[in-house]
């Protein structure tokens, strides 16, 4: 006779695992489903490619404003000083004034117009013409140099008080500047490590290679530059274009002695560069001054076209973000971004030409 028992029910636990088990695989393939591709390494270059000018347009704010910061500064300093010490004038001024009103006390009893004159506000007595005429002549030429010393002072306070308040504001600015490259280069940083340590080796090996394609094969031309240094003895084709000064031509010359140095942001030299750091410590070696930042250094000298290039020239890229000394041959000699060292790079693989100046 067949049975008739109904079959056994799982448990209510078993049930509950089963469906757990069953949502958490439903889960993990909606989100393989759904996950971005991991980038590719040309992807991952282009993109740290993007932070890093964008770094350097933010390293170059910071230079602006560490230049300005350290000028308010010195500014700042100057006119308290000043205050100090016409502080100090105007106390022996008023010293010598009590001595004469003591000296009429003495002789006669003190001038109420004396006990007015030493008063706090010695601006109020001159106000009042009818007590002058009681003053002796050296009274009166006394509280002037008074009046005169505490409106110097007033407007050097004002003056000192309005530069520490710049200083305050670019200080600001500073940290600002500061944060935003440092998360550029964090955010950059985290994309190479999304490659294997063989990929990132090979995109440096790239980029290096891409960097001395002007000419590796060919020795250096007659401009007087140089071109070796401290990078493995990279040497750039620079043809055979003179100088437009002598000023270029030696300022070329000393950023030649740095290639192999390394780009530090916000470095001036002589043993790490960022790119505006390197011109104008290239220059002050050639004996010229020149300002801190790529914004300030595309307003000096002469702005040229790009077909007068001659080597010693300063050239412009990406919107001004950065700056290289023309070397003659569409080559460029400069300090890239960083990770990478000063270096010959042809013009085409560094960016947008922004413009060209002659020192």
């Amino acid at each position: 006779m067949a049975s008739h028992r109904r079959p056994k029910q799982p448990s209510r636990a078993r049930v509950t695992v089963l469906t757990a088990t069953a949502a958490a695989a439903v889960a993990l393939t909606s989100q393989a489903a759904h996950a971005d591709p991991k980038p590719t390494k040309s992807e991952v270059k282009a993109k740290v490619d993007k932070l890093y000018h964008e770094a350097e347009a933010a390293t170059e704010k910071y230079n602006g404003a560490k230049e300005q910061q350290d000028n308010l500064k010195k500014q700042a300093d100057a006119l308290q000083d000043k205050v100090a010490r016409g502080q100090d004038e105007l106390n022996t001024l008023r010293g010598e004034l009590g001595s004469l009103a003591t000296a009429q006390y003495r002789s006669g009893g003190l001038d109420p117009s004396v006990q007015l004159l030493l008063s706090s506000d010695p601006d109020s007595f001159l106000d009042q013409a009818s007590a002058l005429d009681q003053l002796t002549a050296k009274q009166a030429e006394s509280l002037q140099k008074i009046q005169a010393k505490q409106r110097t002072l007033a407007q050097q306070r004002k003056e000192a008080q309005g530069k520490l308040t710049d200083l305050a504001e670019v200080r600001e600015t500073l940290g600002k500047s500061k944060t935003k490259f440092q998360g550029k280069l964090a955010e950059a940083q985290k994309l190479l490590n999304t490659l294997t340590a063989a990929e990132r080796a090979k995109m440096a090996a790239d980029d290096e290679r891409a960097s001395r394609a002007a000419g590796e094969r060919v020795t250096l031309g007659g401009n007087g530059s140089g071109g070796s240094g401290g990078s493995g003895g990279q040497v750039a084709d620079l043809g055979n274009e003179a100088p437009a000064s002598a000023l270029g031509a030696a300022a070329l010359q000393a950023a030649s002695t740095r290639v192999g140095k390394p780009y530090v942001r916000a470095a001036t030299g002589p043993d790490s560069f960022d790119c505006s750091g390197l011109t104008q410590w290239a220059y002050a070696q050639a004996g010229a001054q020149i300002t801190r930042t790529t914004y300030t250094q595309i307003n000096q000298g002469t702005r040229i076209a790009r077909s007068q290039l001659k080597p010693g020239d300063l050239v412009f890229f990406s919107n001004t973000t950065h700056v290289g000394l023309y070397a003659g041959n569409n080559t460029v000699l400069h300090a890239p971004y960083p990770g990478t060292n000063v270096r010959y790079e042809s013009m085409s693989t560094i960016g947008s030409f922004q413009a060209a100046v002659r020192i």
